[in-house]
């Protein structure tokens, strides 16, 4: 199946593709303001409650495991039922839990409500994206997530920024748990309006798989591929050495690198700074299917992201404000490539028929890194950051290994009269 360079027509069709991607761009800005302002702080503010490093990590990582683990159940029943707009309306309800937590005194309950706002995304995001991805078809997948994500790291920039707001025109000093559920109760306004925009995009397409193109003579295959199986153990790797945010804000905190008030401006800083790589990164992934006429050649752009990882530990665990500033922006590049390149490439590898269980199947195994590696990050680093910092570096290198048998594999699909080289 050769891909060719095709004019973008703008016709009804092709208009109401943009106008979904933006609506779902409007969603996750919104949505971004609320869990990614608490995500900024959710370490500096369980420390406040006596919450160890290793604690963190793990409600972190767990947190992120549901958030993943659940999307094989979700995308697999999302594709037998078709019930994408249930899954998605359900799974944006449950970002309640973020401004919930101005109730929560104690950590357990912060620890709940963090995990309930993650198995939301975990429910939301495969039927979510392979709304966005038959969308994205019509303009280019990596346009299309890339323009989502773009969108989506506006939120992902005003909610930390609120909460740094609200620290710093309280004063200077520390904050104590009580500063910051009064600083949660702020998002109730972006929770009602992400859940206006779902029910706005939904009524504007109720059926988004008319964007999809027409069925050809050949049958789609019944089963994933062995491309998405190495790309799916790399991204497993790469992920699993991805030092988390909440670790690396705990430990602003706990050397005193940064005050309350600048914890989430950094972390505000990678959200631009990932928004505008996703989108950059999006449109070279386009770029490369069409130069390489295949459509996993995308997957190229991901050879960088083991090197950055392995760098950023080095640079977060510093005792110097800039070099934490520098840290910060190399996650939000590598943040940028994983949200807008592993969405897109599994929308490209995959069936129509099969994308929202491979998107489910990926996600979990994504998960799974996320949580082993805070965890392990967080037991790491009470024990020793320079021993944290080497384990990632090897863990990076054996993602470096399978992306050369990944792109191996891709080399020989480019070759193949499969995708008409």
């Amino acid at each position: 199946m050769e891909i060719k360079q095709e004019k973008k027509v703008q016709t009804p069709e092709y208009k109401s593709a943009i106008q979904l991607i933006v609506f779902f761009g409007l969603i996750s800005l919104f949505g971004d303001i609320v869990y990614e302002g608490a995500r900024s702080v959710n370490g500096p503010y369980l420390k406040t409650l006596a919450v160890n490093a290793a604690l963190v990590g793990f409600i972190a990582g767990f947190g992120e495991l549901m958030g993943y683990a659940l999307r094989l159940l979700s995308g697999y029943y999302a594709d037998k039922t078709k019930a994408y707009w249930v899954f998605t309306f359900v799974g944006y309800g449950l970002v309640i839990a973020v401004p919930l937590l101005s109730l929560a005194g104690v950590w357990q309950v912060a620890a709940v409500m963090m995990v309930a706002e993650r198995i939301g995304k975990g429910l939301r995001a495969p039927a979510k994206d392979t709304i966005v991805s038959s969308a994205a078809k019509k303009v280019g997948t990596g346009f299309g997530f890339g323009l989502q994500e773009a969108l989506d790291q506006i939120g992902a920039l005003l909610g930390p920024l609120i909460f740094a707001a609200y620290f710093a025109f309280n004063g200077a000093t520390n904050k104590t748990a009580v500063d910051y559920r009064h600083a949660y109760s702020l998002f109730w306004i972006p929770f009602i309006l992400v859940m206006v925009f779902v029910v706005i995009a939904y009524l504007k397409v109720p059926d988004p798989t008319k964007f999809e193109p027409p069925p050809t003579a050949a049958k789609e295959p019944d089963k994933l591929s062995k491309l998405f199986w190495i790309y799916t153990f790399f991204a497993f790797t790469t992920a699993l050495g991805f030092i988390s945010f909440a670790i690396m804000g705990y430990h602003f905190k706990a050397k005193n690198i940064l005050t309350d008030a600048m914890i989430p401006v950094y972390y505000a800083i990678a959200m631009v700074v990932d928004g505008g790589a996703a989108l950059v990164i999006g449109i070279w992934y386009d770029k490369l299917k069409i130069k390489y006429k295949n459509h996993a050649a995308g997957l190229i752009t991901l050879m960088t992201m083991p090197l950055l990882s392995a760098i950023i530990p080095f640079m977060a665990f510093s005792n110097s404000k800039w070099v934490a500033f520098s840290s910060a922006v190399l996650w939000g590049i590598v943040m940028g490539a994983h949200e807008t390149v592993m969405k897109s490439a599994i929308a490209d590898i995959t069936p129509m028929k099969k994308r929202g269980t491979g998107y489910g199947v990926f996600s979990t195994a994504y998960g799974l890194a996320l949580f082993a590696g805070a965890f392990v990050a967080g037991i790491l680093y009470d024990f020793s950051i320079p021993v944290l910092c080497w384990a990632i570096v090897v863990v990076q290198v054996i993602a470096t290994v399978i992306f050369v048998v990944m792109n191996k594999e891709i080399g020989m699909k480019v070759n193949s009269s499969e995708f008409g080289a």
